[in-house]
């Protein structure tokens, strides 16, 4: 159960960072949706490795084939399942972390619930499980497109380490954002941070960051009072990501040092639309959006794997060191814009079928 997502549009990725493939299979999509391997193949080149001088070199290609639930280019209504072939993985580079725990990372923890792991790669806690999620992200959006055609999800790198983005939640663009490798929305702060990464690589070190997502256009309604608010949800998706460390929606922790006066967002009509002033709440309020703007921010920890010596200890009880060896991000951020963005498109389409099984 730990691998699968959502209630009404569900999902459950599987496979291993160096087994023979990895997938999603998705269950729960309304049927007469378009979607084509070229849809899927899209949102997958953005997270695939090998893309740039400053993500893993892995090659791989990261082909979707679509197995079931399409059929000329429609959803059927039936499980949809899609299949990424591994082809570039060098399991020889992780012979010491069979037996050594890298620090920070999920070798002692997957040992200590499971009594074994796939220590290749990291088996399941590698990042390469997040391409059934992309792929499913994919179909999410198709169906919420045809849903509500303006709606949009842009994500965007706004840190890494102690370098700021300046962007501003409505300046945000996906062409800025995909027009560096970077995928941040400021200009202004790409070199600065390509060269950090650079440094940090060439150092055997890694770096962290935030990565910003703003969900526009999204109708109001989304979300169940509770359990399952849909900021509640959004923050089990996003804390799922490999190396997520915080969430926060609207004002965040900043809203701990406001008072309501301040915080409150006013309501006014905009024609026979209720809007707000301003949007500290973050397009949710009470758990259920609001119409207005979702604006999130997540971060991410510094990669675990270093090409450093670190303190650590084996198996077997005893002390010991570890240089981590293979093919590493230096810093996630980049490629991890499309994962936020999928894992979003997905706890919205869950909501919104949700939402029209109750009022439709």
């Amino acid at each position: 159960m730990s691998s699968s997502f959502g209630h009404i549009f569900r999902i459950s990725t599987w496979g291993e960072s160096h087994g023979k493939g990895v997938g999603v299979v998705i269950d729960g999509c309304p049927s007469l949706v378009p979607i084509t391997q070229e849809i899927i193949q899209r949102e997958l080149d953005r997270r695939r490795p090998g893309q740039s001088s400053i993500v893993t070199p892995r090659n791989e290609n990261d082909e979707a084939v679509i197995l079931s639930g399409v059929l000329d280019g429609q959803t059927l209504g039936t499980p949809i399942a899609i299949n990424i072939m591994n082809k570039d993985h060098q399991s020889s580079a992780y012979d010491e972390m069979a037996v050594t725990y890298r620090p920070s990372h999920a070798d002692y923890t997957y040992d200590a619930k499971y009594g074994i792991r796939a220590w290749a790669g990291g088996g399941r806690s590698s990042a390469r499980e997040t391409i059934g999620r992309v792929a499913a992200g994919a179909v999410a959006k198709a169906v919420m497109l045809q849903a509500f055609p303006e709606m949009e999800v842009v994500a965007w790198v706004s840190s890494i380490h102690d370098i700021q983005a300046k962007t501003d939640w409505t300046e945000a663009t996906a062409d800025v954002i995909e027009s560096n490798i970077v995928r941040t929305a400021d200009a202004s702060v790409v070199d600065a941070m390509i060269t950090a990464i650079e440094a940090a690589k060439t150092a055997g070190n890694s770096l962290g960051g935030v990565v910003q997502c703003v969900v526009r256009n999204c109708p109001p309604g989304l979300g169940d009072p509770v359990f399952d608010k849909l900021d509640a949800t959004l923050a089990h998706a996003l804390m799922s990501i490999p190396a997520t460390k915080a969430f926060a929606v609207g004002s965040g922790f900043d809203a701990a040092m406001m008072m309501g006066s301040e915080h409150n967002d006013a309501f006014y009509m905009d024609g026979d639309r209720v809007r707000t002033k301003t949007n500290r709440s973050g397009g949710i309020q009470g758990g259920i959006s609001n119409g207005e703007d979702i604006l999130i921010k997540l971060g991410f920890k510094p990669t675990a794997t270093l090409m450093l010596d670190q303190e650590t200890v084996n198996q077997s009880g005893e002390d010991t060191t570890l240089k981590g060896k293979g093919r590493h991000d230096a810093c996630v951020l980049p490629r991890a814009v499309p994962i936020v963005e999928a894992m979003v498109w997905l706890t919205l389409c869950d909501h919104y079928l949700r939402q029209r099984c109750q009022r439709s």
